[in-house]
């Protein structure tokens, strides 16, 4: 039950070691050191199973609509694109690269200014 970027509870010396890949048929991690290896990082994931807070703020306007969000426990708030791909399914475009982003966390959506959380949704990159 590792996820993409974990670093605690892997048990193995030398390191620090991160979870980079997954291929669960094979039942296999793939780990690396440091957080500077290219594979670590990704620009865009799509959710599914979005859920609103309300209603869908943006309904009925352009395909991409300017946005902010945090994945996993980030302090940060990261400029963004979401593009709408299905009735509960979502693209979202960074506009910086991310560490770690990892299927099934969930990403959570502002409105552009990040005063207001819009919804979330659980990441399957």
């Amino acid at each position: 039950f590792h996820t993409i970027g974990q670093r605690k509870g892997l048990g193995l010396s030398g390191g620090p070691w991160f979870v980079v890949k997954k291929d669960i048929e094979e039942n296999t991690i793939y780990v690396s050191r440091g957080y500077g290896v290219e594979t670590q990082y990704g620009n865009e994931f799509r959710m599914h199973d979005f859920h609103f807070i309300t209603d869908n703020p943006w309904k009925g306007q352009e395909k991409e609509i300017d946005i902010t969000f945090k994945i996993r426990h980030t302090p940060d708030f990261t400029k963004g694109k979401l593009i709408q791909e299905g009735e509960k399914q979502f693209h979202i475009l960074s506009s910086e690269k991310l560490q770690g982003i990892a299927p099934g966390q969930f990403g959570v959506i502002y409105d552009e200014e990040a005063k207001v959380c819009v919804g979330s949704g659980e990441i399957i990159c």
